[in-house]
């Protein structure tokens, strides 16, 4: 069957047929699982990467595979990118595109608050190749300029930033990468394709954890980089297949599966987790609520303008944080009291500044930990990703749970 162009249909069409295609042989109608690790080759094989075309048969898992690729080119019509490459996990990714950009003497500008492996890694690792690392607010634009420098080869933002829900103006911030020959990367994963399109605000890539909201049911790792053919072919011969932390064909398989409903479940997700947050905010034990979709968020107008979708994810404030935390972690019924993020079922965790300012943020300004504070207050913040359970339960579960 001639492969069609799902570039022009709806978000839910892409979801569930981008990508996929009835198998030819079978006809099997769902996307099949190709586990094997190594592919019938023709006696003018090559035995190197080197001389590996994208469109050669599939040699060596490692190098590509059926079920891998298919993850591939959906990702790609979602997110509007002309090729994607996939990782074992969203740190895998984020680690192959620093590795493929950066070299020694080159300069990078970080967002200060981001995912904490990303973190603690610019804060060590990366430097002791001689690559200067210099973290800013990235919400902050005139830090931005002030931070480029002569050799400055990448920006890297979040938006929404993890944990603190804070924005960063995507497209003003690709002026200022374009005027500095400077490539932007954006960590979409709190966003998703369906709330925000980097691509088209002037990113040169993108990345995900499909770990969460794309894959959606918390039983697969993954990661992917979108942008530029010209660029991930490159990207894929040189970091992603050498350093080895490709996808498994399984977990491509359960992240496609969990694909084809995304469109839906982030409408539900949006839709419990402004319910959540306006009962949290009402709520006498809460200080704060922090949600892109509520007037009250610092960047409400940002939001509305880049942000199709405001996501489910909430952080809020509450006097005795560690106490608190405790309390919930005995008497939820409903959520989980459990790390990660954007699976169906609701998850929340408590986040102390004292820990994360030791461990993963290391601000150099007053003005950053000024920052931080306006976001998270003086103790920490819970992080609650509102799930697909209903919202009427959800809110039931906190208030019998919170003091």
């Amino acid at each position: 069957m001639a492969k069609s162009n799902h570039f022009k249909t709806g978000e839910q069409t892409k979801a569930i047929h981008a990508g996929e295609y009835p198998d030819p042989f079978t006809n099997a109608s769902s996307p099949n699982l190709v586990m094997s690790t190594t592919f019938v080759a023709n006696a003018d094989s090559g035995f190197s990467v080197e001389g590996m075309s994208e469109n050669d048969p599939f040699l060596y898992t490692r190098w590509g595979n059926p079920t891998v690729k298919q993850l591939e080119e959906k990702l790609a019509v979602l997110e509007g990118a002309e090729a994607a490459v996939a990782f074992a996990s969203g740190m895998g990714a984020i680690t192959a595109l620093l590795f493929h950009l950066l070299r020694a003497g080159d300069h990078a500008i970080i967002s200060d608050v981001a995912y904490a492996a990303l973190s603690e890694i610019t804060n060590d690792v990366i430097p002791e190749f001689n690559i200067g690392i210099t973290k800013v607010n990235t919400s902050d634009l005139n830090a931005i300029k002030e931070a480029v420098q002569p050799n400055t080869r990448l920006i890297y933002i979040e938006t929404p930033c993890n944990p603190l829900l804070r924005l960063t103006d995507i497209a003003a911030v690709s002026e200022i990468a374009s005027r500095a020959g400077a490539k932007l990367a954006v960590d979409s994963t709190f966003a998703t394709p369906l709330a925000t399109r980097p691509l088209e605000a002037g990113a040169d890539f993108v990345i995900h954890s499909l770990t969460k909201y794309l894959g959606g049911h918390g039983d697969a790792l993954g990661g992917i980089i979108l942008g530029k053919k010209e660029a991930l072919v490159s990207l894929r011969k040189k970091t992603a297949i050498r350093f080895g932390g490709i996808l498994s064909p399984f977990n491509a398989w359960l992240i496609l599966r969990g694909l084809a409903t995304f469109p839906i479940r982030m409408r539900v997700h949006e839709e419990n987790a402004l319910k959540v947050a306006r009962f949290l905010e009402m709520y006498p034990a809460v200080k704060r609520v922090i949600y892109p979709g509520l007037p009250s968020h610092p960047q409400y107008e940002l939001a509305r303008r880049q942000m199709k979708n405001f996501s489910g994810m909430i952080t809020f404030q509450v006097e005795n944080g560690q106490e608190t935390a405790e309390k919930l972690a005995e008497k939820l019924q409903i959520i989980h009291y459990a790390v990660s993020l954007g699976h169906h079922r609701s998850l929340i965790f408590y986040l102390k500044n004292k820990d994360l300012l030791q461990t993963s943020f290391h601000f150099s300004t007053p003005q950053q930990l000024e920052s931080w504070k306006e976001f998270a207050g003086e103790e920490g913040i819970f992080r609650l990703s509102v799930g697909l359970e209903d919202a009427e339960d959800l809110i039931a579960d906190l208030e019998q749970a919170l003091p």
